[in-house]
């Protein structure tokens, strides 16, 4: 297994782009879920312990210290990850993390 393959990775080197200071823990957040083989919310979460689980598919990533969050909706069967949302912890609290999907 190749590990997860990773939807609208362009939008996550878009962000940084504009957010310097994320780039070293989204990329890191990227080359760990690449070379993963998740198969549950669970086992991603212990890869990422700040990470929270949403609900059986979404969970939200710190990045940046917690300044800026992520959300990624899994499709664990096919091992696919879907970047739903990055944006700042206060544009996050302006969604719905269950429903987002800007990308």
């Amino acid at each position: 297994m190749i590990g997860m393959r990773i939807i609208a990775r362009q939008t996550l080197v878009s962000f940084y782009s504009e957010h310097p200071e994320t780039k070293p823990s989204a990329e890191r957040w990227f080359s760990v879920a690449k070379a993963a083989t998740w198969n549950t919310s669970a086992e991603v979460q212990a890869a990422f312990p700040k990470a929270k689980v949403l609900n059986a598919e979404r969970v939200r990533f710190e990045i940046a210290g917690g300044n800026y969050r992520m959300i990624v909706a899994f499709d664990f069967q096919r091992q696919i990850a879907f970047i739903k949302f990055v944006g700042t912890h206060a544009e996050y609290d302006r969604i719905d993390a269950l429903t987002v999907s800007l990308f």
